[in-house]
């Protein structure tokens, strides 16, 4: 994503870079959803994911690396910064020497689980004016960008 849209990128990062806390998605065994905290950051160009050792959320991504992330929306109505999601599978990092330099940076509680995204797709919606203003982007597709109003005759679809 960043060498492909960094303006869009640095607006993602910046989006999660305002809180610490954000909220994952995973698929729990029967394919029902589970939302569970999380402290996701980027470093050195990816997206990664840590978490306790044990926890649910590991458990449904070792069965299915699938997952969606919401980056924490903060408090109030104001759109300004846009409202960012992210999905994609993700990795689990097993290598001692980059799971040496992430607890160094990141200081998580040891022991902990490590996952780097693969992001198949990332949303960021936020206000322009009078539009709501919708954008996507996908590996090897150009950033789509959609603009509404509330009375807008369309309707989007995937």
């Amino acid at each position: 994503m960043e060498a492909a849209v960094p303006d869009f990128a640095r607006e993602v990062r910046e989006r999660f870079g305002a809180f610490r806390h954000h909220v994952l998605a995973t698929l729990r065994r029967d394919g029902a959803p589970r939302l569970s905290g999380l402290e996701a950051d980027f470093r050195h160009g990816e997206l990664w994911l840590g978490m306790m050792a044990g926890s649910r959320k590991v458990r449904d991504l070792r069965r299915d690396p699938r997952f969606a992330l919401h980056a924490n929306p903060g408090g109030g109505p104001d759109l300004a910064l846009g409202d960012v999601r992210v999905s994609g599978r993700a990795v689990e990092v097993t290598d001692p020497g980059i799971m040496a330099r992430y607890a160094a940076a990141v200081r998580p509680p040891e022991p902990f689980h490590l996952f780097r995204a693969e992001l198949t797709e990332v949303m960021r919606t936020s206000t322009e004016e009078l539009y709501l203003k919708l954008e996507s982007w996908r590996p090897g597709r150009p950033l789509r960008t959609l603009r509404r109003r509330s009375d807008d005759p369309e309707v989007l679809a995937e």
